[in-house]
């Protein structure tokens, strides 16, 4: 009867109880494997759509909140930005027209100085010519009294010398003559 047992038992299976070939291959236990093989997928299968999924979600879900807050807050950061970049322009400009008005008052300040500096020497020109022109008339004046004296004595010696008479006014008079033209 032991050797029907194992004749019955199974083809995959040799007289001393070894298995020829591959046992998940033999189809007296595909059955058998098939069966044991749904288990352990549902067996798995809970497993992870009880604890492993809901943890897996659960860092998705943190993960898509983290980034939606993370875009959001970039968006702020760039409307901040472009706003601090508008200030910074407009101070810019504004910094840019004050610097324009300062260079111009400077300008305007130091035209002003020079029309000063310039009409003061202007004016002391104005007086240096004229006490110069003073001064030359002064001079030419003398320089006249000069040569009327000059003329005078000379013509008074001439007439001695030509042996005429002429008194000093007469000598006077014609050198007046002369010298006006």
């Amino acid at each position: 009867m032991a050797s029907e047992t194992h004749e019955t038992v199974s083809a995959c299976v040799d007289s001393s109880g070894g298995a020829i070939g591959l046992p998940q291959l033999c189809p007296d236990w595909m059955g058998n494997q098939v069966f044991w093989l749904v288990v352990t997928l549902i067996v798995i299968f809970f497993i992870l759509s009880r604890l492993a999924l809901p943890r897996i979600a659960a860092v998705l879900a943190e993960r898509q909140g983290t980034i939606t807050n993370d875009l959001a807050a970039a968006e702020d950061l760039k409307a901040k930005a472009t706003e601090a970049e508008e200030a910074y322009n407009k101070a810019l400009a504004d910094a840019r027209a004050e610097a324009q008005n300062i260079i111009a008052a400077t300008k305007a300040d130091i035209k002003a100085e020079l029309d000063d500096a310039t009409a003061k020497a202007d004016a002391e020109i104005a007086a240096k010519a004229a006490e110069g022109e003073k001064k030359i008339s002064e001079i030419r004046a003398s320089a006249m009294e000069s040569v009327k004296d000059v003329a005078e004595a000379t013509a008074q010696e001439l007439v001695a010398v030509l042996g005429i008479k002429a008194d000093d006014k007469t000598i006077a008079d014609a050198v007046q003559s002369r010298v006006k033209g």
